[in-house]
C-alpha cells in the first residue's frame, strides 16, 4: 500500500514590525530562514513547507480563504477582520500565544477635548484603521459619532481631522507625544501563530504544525526560566529542596566523596530575587544561575 503524501504547509510570516521577533523565535527554536530572490518566498529548513511574507491583516484573510494553512498575526487584527479563534464554526484556530509584541488597542482624545475626563456629549470624528472594532466600540458606548479611515500614523489625525483615535500601543508614549490621552481600552493584543480550520483537521498537515507548536513553545519556556544549581549539606538539603520552586521536582545528585549534593531545578526568573537570598539562608553555596535555550515538559 502506498503513503500517503502530504502536501506542503502553506506557511505566512508576517512583515513589518512584528517580523523581527517571529524570526528570532524561529531562529532560536532551530529553524533557519533563507532569503530567496524573489525576496516574499524565504526558504524554511524545515522540509515540506512554503513560506511566503505578507502583511499580518492579509494574512488573517489569506487563512480565512484556505490560501493559506498557518500564520502569524495579532489578535487584534484577528479580531478586527471577523475571526474569533477557537471558535467551532470559525475557519482560524490559534495554535499559540507567542506572547511577542503585546500591545492595548485603545481610545484616546487630546486632554482639552475631554469634559470631567469624559468625551463630550456631541457629534464626534472618530479615526482608526480598525473600521469594525471601531464601529462596534462607539455602538456599545452609544455614542453619536462618525468613522473616519486611517491608513497608517493614525495618531496625527487629532485635532484637526478627527476628535479621537482607536488605535493600538505598546507604551503609550506615542499617544503622549501627540497630545494624546487613553480615554477606553478595547483589548489586548499580542503576536499569535493560526492555523486555518482544514489545515488543522487535515491528517497530514495537524501533525507538522503541532511538532512547530512543540519547537516554539520550547523556546517560549525556556525564556522564561533559568536553571539554577546549588550544592548543599546532607544536613541542610530538606531546607534548600522546601524553597526551591521546580516544574515538577528538583534534579538532586551526590557530590564527589559524599561532601553533600548537587541541586538542580528550572525556575521562573522572575522568582529568582527572592528564591536566591532564601537558597543561601537555608545553607545552599555555590549557586549558578544559567540561561535556558528551550524546555520541552
Amino acid at each position: 500500500m502506498n503513503e500517503k503524501k502530504c502536501s506542503a504547509l502553506r506557511f505566512a510570516l508576517p512583515k513589518g514590525r512584528m517580523q523581527e521577533g517571529v524570526f528570532r523565535l524561529l531562529d532560536e527554536a532551530g529553524i533557519s530562514i533563507s532569503a530567496s530572490a524573489r525576496g516574499y518566498r524565504p526558504v524554511v529548513s524545515i522540509p515540506n513547507i512554503e513560506t511566503k511574507i505578507l502583511k499580518p491583516q492579509n494574512i488573517v484573510d489569506m487563512l480565512q480563504l484556505g490560501s493559506r494553512d498557518l500564520g502569524f498575526a495579532g489578535q487584534d487584527w484577528c479580531r478586527e477582520l471577523g475571526s474569533k479563534a477557537n471558535d467551532p464554526n470559525n475557519e482560524l484556530v490559534e495554535v499559540l500565544n507567542t506572547g511577542l509584541n503585546p500591545v492595548r488597542l485603545v481610545a484616546a482624545a487630546p486632554e482639552n477635548l475631554l469634559v470631567g475626563g469624559q468625551l463630550p456629549d456631541r457629534r464626534l470624528r472618530v479615526a482608526s484603521e480598525y473600521e469594525s472594532l471601531t464601529r462596534q466600540w462607539i455602538a456599545g458606548r452609544s455614542i453619536d459619532a462618525q468613522f473616519v479611515r486611517s491608513n497608517g500614523a493614525t495618531e496625527v489625525f487629532p485635532p484637526e481631522d478627527a476628535d479621537l483615535i482607536i488605535d493600538n500601543t505598546s507604551t503609550g508614549a506615542t499617544l503622549r507625544d501627540n497630545g494624546l490621552v487613553i480615554v477606553d481600552e478595547l483589548m489586548q493584543s499580542s503576536t499569535c501563530l493560526y492555523a486555518s480550520r482544514e489545515a488543522w483537521q487535515d491528517e497530514c498537515k495537524r501533525p507538522q504544525i503541532e511538532d512547530l507548536k512543540l519547537l516554539l513553545q520550547a523556546v517560549l519556556e525556556g525564556r522564561r526560566r533559568n536553571m539554577i544549581e546549588v550544592n548543599v549539606s546532607a544536613q541542610n538539603l530538606d531546607q534548600v529542596i522546601n524553597v526551591l520552586p521546580a516544574m515538577q521536582k528538583p534534579t538532586v545528585s551526590p557530590l564527589f566523596e559524599e561532601a553533600g549534593y548537587a541541586v538542580r531545578a528550572a525556575i521562573l526568573r522572575t522568582e529568582l530575587p527572592a528564591v536566591i537570598p532564601q537558597i543561601k539562608a537555608s545553607g545552599g553555596r555555590d549557586i549558578v544561575v544559567s540561561e535556558l535555550n528551550q524546555i520541552i515538559p
